[in-house]
């Protein structure tokens, strides 16, 4: 059963709409992610389920109640922002507590509860420090703490890691997923960095002017997207043109080469163009033991990304990017050279609209 239910939910300011007719259901535990550019709608999304906007249409349920019209002191809400939020006259140990105490918590609960998030976030040896004091990663695990310290039913994460380095962003982004686990709290988490998204989330939902274009598993967003937008957002995407054989069997031609896509292709006909894509990991160089070539071009440039080496192909105008796993014996290609590419058939998408 959800937990979370979103409802042909809808929010226009003055003539512009900004989210259309969303729906969503989340269950309880779930981690899901809100990914997208700039001004999809997303954040406001996140706003109307913590209560600062008001829907202009639909509804917004938790556990079974209806939550629309609720201000937000009346939902039982945990909100982390992206700029901290923190309160610069309390040290770490009376911003943790601030929710509690509001609630008119007793002090002995107050203290207990402080001391069990402060431990969860291992920051217990600085309760007596100010903001100002703290690193911006530890300031935002203190964020984190407050808004745990109620037990929400629904913890809300607007863009917190994205004032934060690489290095501290990729830790803490885990060390949020390890302690949404522990707790089990359902949480909904914005983000427009794509790497974020998939690699913590049970479903991401990929929004696109103030519509969810998809939402599925990270392996499904990433390997079949449903739409262009999709999928040229989330990852890079190769794209070239193939002229469709054989509908019902999937056959394609790419260049001279005939290939076999994993399913059939409908809504076009035989002899029709069609726009193919694949990720970087789908091709490969040609070799004996990988079958045909479907593409030949010559090399732009090698890039070396530490793991793997990205190349880039011009085939007919076409421009490829493939990755090779780096290896000190690899033959790295080099710009001028012409290369054949092999590929994976079931790495090929027919792109839609």
């Amino acid at each position: 059963m959800s937990f979370l239910t979103l409802t042909h939910l809808q929010k226009s300011f003055g003539s512009v709409k900004v989210v259309h007719d969303f729906n969503m259901t989340i269950e309880k535990g779930e981690f899901i992610s809100f990914l997208g550019p700039s001004g999809c709608g997303k954040t406001t999304v996140l706003r109307m389920i913590a209560g600062f906007e008001i829907p202009t249409g639909g509804t917004i349920e938790i556990a079974g109640k209806d939550q629309t019209n609720l201000r937000p002191n009346q939902r039982n809400i945990g909100m982390v922002f992206q700029a901290y939020a923190l309160f610069p006259n309390m040290s770490v140990f009376d911003n943790v507590a601030f929710g509690l105490k509001v609630a008119g918590k007793p002090k002995s609960e107050i203290d207990a509860r402080v001391k069990e998030m402060l431990k969860l976030i291992h920051l217990e040896h600085l309760s007596d420090r100010y903001p100002y004091q703290m690193s911006g990663g530890q300031q935002q695990r203190v964020a984190l703490a407050r808004a745990l310290a109620p037990k929400p039913q629904v913890l809300l994460l607007d863009e917190p890691l994205s004032a934060l380095d690489a290095k501290i962003r990729v830790s803490l982004r885990e060390e949020i997923r390890q302690i949404q686990r522990q707790l089990g709290i359902t949480t909904v988490f914005v983000t427009h960095d794509q790497e974020e998204a998939l690699s913590i989330s049970d479903r991401i939902v990929v929004m696109n002017a103030g519509k969810a274009d998809q939402i599925g598993t990270p392996g499904e967003i990433y390997n079949r997207p449903t739409t262009r937008f999709v999928a040229n957002f989330v990852g890079t995407l190769n794209v070239i043109e193939a002229i469709l054989v054989n509908a019902a069997t999937g056959t394609v031609k790419i260049g001279e080469e005939v290939v076999s896509l994993p399913q059939p292709i409908t809504g076009k006909s035989d002899g029709q163009s069609i726009s193919i894509a694949f990720r970087p990991e789908a091709a490969t160089i040609a070799g004996p033991s990988t079958g045909p070539a479907a593409v030949t071009g010559t090399v732009l440039s090698s890039n070396f990304l530490g793991s793997v080496v990205r190349t880039k192909v011009d085939a007919g105008g076409n421009i490829i990017s493939f990755d090779m796993f780096n290896q000190a014996s690899a033959q790295i290609p080099k710009a001028g050279e012409t290369v054949s590419l092999s590929l994976q058939p079931d790495g090929l998408m027919v792109l839609g609209d």
